[in-house]
């Protein structure tokens, strides 16, 4: 069991280091496996699913189901595969080449039944679970109501103990729910007797739920959301999910992994549409000239690689540290709840830019429906919605570290070492400056802790891009492209992070004491020698190797 802890990457280095180049033969099998299922089986089909053909979903999660693909993070006993996190995340990632798919994909997979795997009793497990692995159900996570969202506990659908005692009586409505078309089991939050949140197993068939018409979305259009009303839903009494009144320990447990998912979920469309656009550029001209060999095509592609790079590295290196820190599988997934939150901001953002890039490089073409990454930029923008939106998920990251250093867990307020790198300084410089500034109420000030939350976040970008590359270059001589991509990392952490930190200072101090803070900020800034130009070379020439992201 590791002893590396959530977020220490603040204060040390050290912990697991996972990453594609460290795959186990077993999980690369895996992976392939899942990659070939989207390629040959989905992304034919794709105008199909976009047309909301739901019983293809249906037919499809079977498919995926006989693979074991569905079953990922189901124990062996109940039908499943019962693996590790980081394979759980490479199926992620195999399975987001096509927006609504990886939507559906991930309901089922993800918070429609891991919930039943970790707080489901056995009879509840063998009920529910192999059906779920196999695809031959369909599961659906229903909690957010139209006056809460981010607000999980603001819920006002109620549950009350029939008077025979046998069933819970729910009542409510929910709105937004992925699969609800199609599901046949979902899992939905009330409060017992107003006050008690809590989760219960709900089965299609119950009697007074009635799932409404389809919602019409910007993106993911081929994915199922629909309202789901709930009139004296007469639901067992043995359906109750966890503990009465604990449905937010389900929740935002299930939402951690979510999360991390959603960091690597994301790499399978960036990975697409980088290739994809190589290809175009590489192949239309303009002024007699291949549109690759403009300079400011190439700094588009260096860019889109070099947040793939990052997001890989954030992700799988949070992964593995789940993974190392053993035990139970829950509380390690609540020790990392930091990382989590930031692969989901960090690779959600990510997605954003690449595909804002990639139609920016198919020029007029990427605006048509005829090319796939006019769907895919529309497909992206959810993700900084879904599974907490990042200014939750931001608040969340500062909240966390705060206790943990109000609790003694994490050192953050020592005087960083001279060996401490530059950004992990500012990131606690803020934090310091901040607590002692608004203490308790520093939550009152979002702007504030967004900023805060950036600088984190900007840290363990570099600090995991880093950590990769020194376990590689301790194995073998480290590609010139990956050098260079650290360095394309690095410099524009850094430019944005002194911009984050003047915003905490600014809001933290005044007069002289400003002055103070804004030096002590400026002598943390690295000046990186390489020549940007020459840096962007050296990662498309990678690129143009490899016809798309190396791998």
């Amino acid at each position: 069991m590791s002893t590396f802890h959530g977020g220490e990457f603040l204060l040390n280095e050290g912990g697991a280091v996972m990453a594609p180049e460290f795959f186990s033969p077993e999980q690369r099998a895996l992976f392939e496996t899942a990659m070939r299922f989207s390629r040959e089986q989905v992304l034919p089909k794709a105008a199909r699913i976009e047309a909301k053909d739901f019983g293809l979903l249906r037919e499809l999660l079977r498919e995926a189901g006989e693979l074991g693909l569905l079953g990922v993070d189901v124990p062996e006993a109940y039908g499943g595969l019962g693996l590790d996190k980081t394979t759980s995340l490479l199926v992620a990632e195999a399975k987001s080449l096509l927006g609504s798919w990886s939507v559906t994909f991930a309901a089922q997979t993800g918070i429609g039944t891991l919930p039943i795997v970790y707080f489901g009793t056995d009879a509840q497990k063998q009920q529910y679970l192999p059906s779920l692995a196999s695809g031959e159900k369909v599961a659906a996570y229903a909690l957010t109501e139209a006056g809460s969202g981010s607000d999980a506990l603001g819920a006002r659908t109620t549950a009350r103990l029939s008077p025979d005692g046998r069933h819970w009586v729910l009542d409510g409505a929910k709105q937004y729910i992925t699969n609800a078309g199609f599901a046949d089991v979902f899992i939905v939050f009330a409060k017992i007797d107003g006050t008690r949140f809590s989760a219960f197993i709900v089965e299609r068939s119950t009697p007074g739920l009635t799932v409404g018409p389809e919602e019409h979305k910007m993106g993911i259009r081929g994915s199922s959301t629909c309202p789901v009303i709930l009139e004296d839903a007469r639901v067992p009494v043995e359906n109750l999910l966890g503990e009465p009144g604990r449905g937010h320990v389900i929740a935002f447990n299930i939402l951690n992994l979510g999360r991390l998912k959603l960091g690597s979920g994301v790499l399978g469309s960036m990975k697409t549409q980088l290739a994809s656009a190589l290809t175009y550029v590489t192949l239309r001209r303009q002024f007699d000239t291949p549109l690759v060999r403009f300079g400011l095509t190439r700094e588009k592609l260096a860019r889109m690689a070099a947040a793939i790079y990052a997001v890989e590295s954030m992700a799988y290196r949070t992964s593995g540290l789940i993974d190392a820190f053993g035990g139970d599988p829950l509380a390690a997934l609540e020790e990392f709840a930091i990382e989590a939150s930031l692969a989901k901001v960090v690779g959600s953002e990510a997605l954003g830019q690449v595909m804002d890039d990639a139609v920016q490089l198919h020029g007029g073409a990427g605006y048509i429906e005829e090319y796939p990454v006019e769907r895919a930029y529309r497909d992206a923008r959810i993700n900084r919605i879904f599974e907490g939106t990042n200014e939750i998920n931001r608040l969340l990251v500062v909240g966390t570290l705060l206790k943990r250093a109000a609790r003694g867990q994490l050192a953050l307020f020592e005087a960083p070492t001279a060996q401490t790198p530059p950004l992990k300084a500012l990131a606690r410089l803020g934090l310091k400056l901040a607590a002692e500034a608004f203490g308790p109420s520093l939550d009152q000030h979002q702007v504030v802790t967004a900023a805060l939350a950036d600088l984190v976040l900007e840290a363990f970008v570099v600090d995991s891009v880093a950590a990769r590359n020194r376990a590689l270059a301790a194995t073998r001589p480290l590609e010139p492209w990956r050098v260079a991509i650290e360095e394309h990392v690095a410099s524009a952490a850094h430019q944005r992070a002194q911009q984050a930190a003047s915003r905490v200072i600014a809001a933290c101090a005044t007069g002289e004491a400003r002055a103070a803070h804004l030096a002590s900020a400026r002598a943390l800034q690295v000046d990186f020698p390489g020549n940007p130009e020459q840096v962007i070379e050296t990662i498309v020439i990678a690129l143009e190797a490899a016809r798309g992201y190396p791998s």
